[in-house]
């Protein structure tokens, strides 16, 4: 970069950070579905939960990549930041948390991605619970009012397994609904149902979808002679909120054997 400026070290590194950002660019269409997501606490009032992506799981078990993935969740905990334009934004030593993403992607070789966090805090009647599963491969973050912090990970836990998308069915967007007890009614009339009858199996149908994706009405995994929400419930609290996180969730991945990997890697 030196050479390239004749000396100048206020050129050279405005000729490294547009480098870096070339590289970025050049490698901003590439699928990156792998990654680590990591759940971290500031004090006892504020929490965190963060995804970072990037193209391979060789790169998502380089100490680097967890070093930043770590900064990040410690970034994202400690300022109330709320988008991820905002998040984007925060300062960090080489400018800003965009600045250090782009410049770990040129260093990397590898497409890396910020790809979403949540941000939760507590009042001193709550608890937080947490659950890291498989090394970083899921991240649960629980809040739960009145009940201990034992619960509350249990509650993390049983998240990790059972894949809740809401905690409670007032949760679940209208809309979600409306295309669900669609579909069962089509299915109920494909059956040749009577109108009636057809009604009562779309409602108990339902209750069944409400069932399988909020997290209150699953049945617990420990005990499952009672729900996650009757669990909770017996040790004197209610859930408030949940987040759940797994690496690469809804994204398409590209289909790459062990041999394209490692030569992708050589390529960078």
């Amino acid at each position: 970069a030196l050479k390239e400026t004749n000396g100048n070290m206020d050129e050279a590194v405005e000729y490294l950070r547009k480098n870096g950002q070339a590289k970025a660019e050049k490698k901003a269409g590439r699928i990156a579905a792998e990654g680590l997501c990591k759940v971290v606490t500031d004090g006892d009032k504020t929490a965190a939960v963060v995804e970072v992506n990037s193209e391979t799981d060789f790169v998502a078990k380089n100490e680097k990549f967890v070093n930043l993935v770590n900064k990040i969740a410690e970034l994202i905990v400690k300022n109330d930041v709320k988008t991820m334009e905002e998040a984007m934004s925060l300062s960090t030593e080489e400018g800003t948390l965009n600045d250090t993403i782009v410049n770990f992607t040129a260093t990397i070789g590898e497409k890396i991605s910020f790809r979403r966090f949540a941000r939760l805090s507590k009042t001193d009647s709550q608890n937080f619970g947490s659950y890291i599963h498989m090394g970083g491969r899921i991240a649960v973050l629980t809040l739960l009012e009145g009940a201990d912090e034992e619960t509350a990970k249990d509650v993390s836990m049983h998240a990790a397994a059972m894949r809740p998308s809401y905690v409670k069915r007032e949760d679940v967007p209208a809309e979600e609904v409306e295309r669900e007890t669609s579909v069962l009614k089509e299915q109920a009339m494909n059956e040749g149902k009577p109108a009636e009858i057809a009604e009562k199996m779309v409602n108990g149908r339902i209750n069944k979808f409400y069932k399988e994706i909020c997290l209150e009405e699953q049945d617990f995994v420990k005990d499952s002679d009672m729900t996650v929400g009757a669990f909770v419930k017996s040790k004197n609290g209610s859930i408030v909120n949940m987040v759940r996180f797994e690496v690469g969730e809804g994204i398409e991945k590209k289909e790459e054997n062990f041999a394209e990997e490692v030569m992708n890697q050589i390529k960078g």
